[in-house]
């Protein structure tokens, strides 16, 4: 039978209207630095292999890499890589059954962010 009421029902949310929640979020950043590291780890391992290869590549190779372009994915990866291990920390501790109100969820998911900036910044001037 033909629903004739369809134009009087509500649409569904989409990302314009609706807002994902800082829980979501971080679960898709996590995934993405996820991607980010292996996609680091082959720039890495290039390097390596552009050393056996010869002088010439490997010289073509670290140019590339310690380019201003290069320098800004080697810091996107090293965020990558600390976003990504306390987020790995929190979800351990997720694994136990502890901290999972919603309140705490939210304030450790900023704790994570911020920890992610500082370490990589600390990471930058140490080094």
């Amino acid at each position: 039978m033909a629903d004739v009421n369809r134009g009087n029902r509500p649409l569904s949310p989409h990302l314009q209207i609706y807002r994902l929640p800082l829980a979501a979020i971080s679960s898709i950043l996590n995934r993405i630095t996820g991607v980010g590291m292996t996609l680091a780890a082959v720039l890495i391992i290039w390097w390596f292999a552009a050393g056996a290869f010869g002088a010439g590549y490997f010289d073509f190779v670290d140019g590339l890499l310690t380019s201003i372009l290069g320098h800004l994915v080697l810091i996107g990866s090293l965020a990558a890589l600390w976003y990504h291990m306390l987020n790995s920390i929190r979800h351990l501790i997720w694994d136990t059954g502890r901290m999972m109100g919603v309140e705490i969820v939210e304030k450790t998911t900023y704790v994570v962010f911020a920890g992610t900036v500082i370490l990589t910044l600390l990471t930058i001037i140490i080094i």
